[in-house]
């Protein structure tokens, strides 16, 4: 019998596939929040991941440290962001001090971690003090990427507003941060826009009488 996958998966193995979601969603969720990445990364196929020997061999091995991503914001070049592909499957502190010191040779302030199952305690211990001089390093689990969650029907759409926009929504409705209702850091969709702390987020439902309910959340941890 053999072992191709079926035609749906582009003839990837289960582990490539996986990746290839993975970063694809990763690809969208940049792109939502402002950096700029190359048409060709959002329209890659799984065909086309699969012809890339960049990206896995011919046993269906995929080459993690390939997948790295370097993009600028795309109203503020001084604004990069890293995302990194861990080998291994729970990655200890080894790695992690390698990423910082690449983030800080290249002075890249922000970075997302895509790793396969978790972080040991160290490893966490390692992102907590890049926090504490300046170094965002978020983290997700290959899991949580497979789908794009911001696309589920269930979601509404998400808009992150600016500081000056904020600041028009407050004077309008003559509003302290804190009375607007809150989001978490923690928040799925949170998490995907990588909101900080202060950063408010206009949600826009459909509404069957108004056509559209519009509502506000701040981030408050």
């Amino acid at each position: 019998m053999s072992s191709t996958l079926e035609p749906s998966n582009g003839g990837l193995s289960e582990e490539c596939m996986r990746l290839f979601r993975a970063r694809k969603t990763c690809i969208k969720m940049l792109k939502n929040r402002g950096y700029i990445v190359p048409d060709k990364e959002l329209t890659m196929t799984a065909n086309g991941f699969k012809d890339d020997p960049l990206f896995c061999d011919e046993r269906g091995t995929p080459n993690r440290a390939a997948h790295n991503i370097l993009v600028e914001k795309m109203d503020d070049p001084e604004d990069t962001i890293y995302v990194f592909f861990p080998e291994d499957l729970k990655v200890g502190v080894k790695p992690i001090r390698v990423y910082c010191d690449r983030m800080k040779e290249e002075d890249v302030k922000k970075a997302i971690l895509v790793v396969r199952d978790n972080l040991t305690p160290f490893a966490r211990q390692a992102v907590n003090e890049m926090k504490q001089q300046g170094y965002k390093i978020e983290y997700f689990k290959e899991a949580e990427l497979l789908v794009d969650i911001t696309e589920h029907v269930l979601v509404p759409t998400h808009i992150v507003m600016t500081e000056e926009e904020k600041k028009t929504l407050l004077l309008r409705y003559k509003l302290r941060p804190e009375q607007l209702p809150r989001i978490q850091e923690s928040d799925p969709v949170a998490r995907y826009f990588g909101l900080n702390r202060g950063q408010v987020v206009k949600i826009v439902r459909p509404s069957e009488t108004a056509g559209r309910y519009v509502t506000y959340r701040i981030c408050l941890g």
